[in-house]
């Protein structure tokens, strides 16, 4: 299996007089900002990913934010681009730039850069962002889905035609033939976070790209990856193994309840404070009367999976120690020894049948020693198991 490391790039430091309240005051005014440790936390992140080449990761996973100091990649293709210049084989997974909210032509531009300066180690993924997103660019959420489609018909033409026009909806271009090309031909392979919608797992499977499952309930990524297959069927394409990546969190120690002590401090910080920055219960609300979804966009899931569906900010705010340990003897996260580490996440990828892996290990502004020290012991004790084991088939197409 390959195996790729999430990095959200947080700010490195704790607002500490926040986390009572779990309450980060949004929008977080330029007095909050130390230029300091802005640019120390470029620079260790920087140096973790030269540490992970070293280690034998495959890759690190990218994204886009904005506004938030809970993640600093504003522009996850420039961040690529300076990597590349300090690392060799180090791959870079971009989950993804948010389509809707740029000028889709400037994005195919930046990618096709990005991929001759790393000698084709981009792997660009597409999303469409969080509602914050959408207010800081002042794009309505209801033309989410076409401004993403038409973004993305549009970068498709500026890889791969030798020369195009496009007369659409939000963009209009005439005679444009882009220079750079990307390095990777015909263009680099696209990748798509899946959320569950079944707009998004059709539109995949007409254009046979490849997904990124999150760590939904059992039963609802099965659903979804069934769901995949079909629709790739549809278009004459056979789910393959290499097509799917799990993004699950993980956390090696002696045990589990030492995971939970070693990682809470940072673990918490984001499931309480960070995570729902610029976010709110009105906001997350909006997702559902705003046209970004439809009413049937989870008709396709079993019944008893539909719950699973969606994200509950106040739950996350009201976590403890004993909903983590719950998590983990429920088999919802790979957090322990290293053997129940590797069991776990060996199983998932074989449930699933995803060829490649995407962890998160460092949520919560965790210290770069803090981060170095478990990369390394995740490298020497699980890394080498995970990438000897193969995964030949997905169960739920069958």
């Amino acid at each position: 299996m390959k195996v790729f490391i999430f990095d959200l790039l947080p700010y490195d430091h704790h607002f500490e007089n926040y986390k009572r309240d779990k309450l980060i005051p949004y929008p977080l005014s330029r007095d909050h900002w130390d230029p300091e440790i802005g640019a120390r936390t470029y620079e260790d992140h920087f140096e973790i990913w030269e540490e992970m080449e070293k280690l034998g990761f495959d890759g690190v996973g990218l994204n886009e934010h904005h506004t938030t100091p809970h993640g600093l990649m504003i522009s996850p293709n420039m961040i690529a681009a300076a990597a590349a210049q300090r690392t060799k084989k180090l791959k870079f997974l971009i989950l993804g730039n948010l389509l809707p909210v740029h000028n889709p032509l400037r994005i195919a531009e930046e990618l096709a850069m990005a991929d001759c300066i790393s000698r084709g180690r981009i792997m660009s993924g597409f999303a469409r962002g969080v509602p914050r997103e959408y207010n800081v660019y002042n794009v309505p959420m209801a033309e989410s889905r076409a401004r993403f489609e038409e973004a993305v018909d549009i970068i498709l033409k500026a890889w791969k035609e030798p020369q195009f026009s496009h007369d659409g909806k939000f963009w209009q271009m005439k005679d444009i033939a882009i220079w750079p090309r990307p390095y990777q031909q015909p263009h680099p392979p696209v990748w798509v976070p899946f959320t569950g919608s079944k707009e998004t797992i059709e539109w995949a499977g007409k254009h046979n790209f490849s997904a990124v499952l999150p760590d939904f309930k059992r039963g609802l990524t099965e659903d979804i990856v069934g769901y995949f297959a079909k629709q790739l069927a549809k278009n004459g394409h056979a789910i393959k193994p290499e097509q799917l990546c799990f993004f699950t969190d993980a956390f090696v120690s002696d045990d589990s309840a030492t995971a939970i002590k070693e990682y809470g401090p940072y673990y918490f910080y984001f499931v309480h404070t960070l995570w729902h920055h610029g976010s709110s219960k009105e906001k997350e609300a909006a997702i559902k009367t705003s046209g970004y979804v439809s009413s049937s966009s989870f008709d396709y899931v079993r019944e008893e999976n539909r719950a699973a569906a969606g994200l509950d900010r106040e739950k996350m705010k009201s976590m403890t120690p004993a909903d983590v340990e719950k998590r983990i003897s429920d088999g919802l996260l790979a957090f322990g020894n290293a053997k129940h580490v590797t069991d776990k996440l060996i199983a998932d990828a074989e449930r699933y049948g995803a060829n490649s892996l995407l962890l998160m290990m460092s949520l919560g502004a965790m210290p770069k020693d803090v981060f170095l020290k478990q990369l390394r012991r995740f490298a020497k004790e699980v890394l080498p198991k995970l990438q000897a084991h193969q995964i030949k088939k997905v169960p739920a197409a069958a």
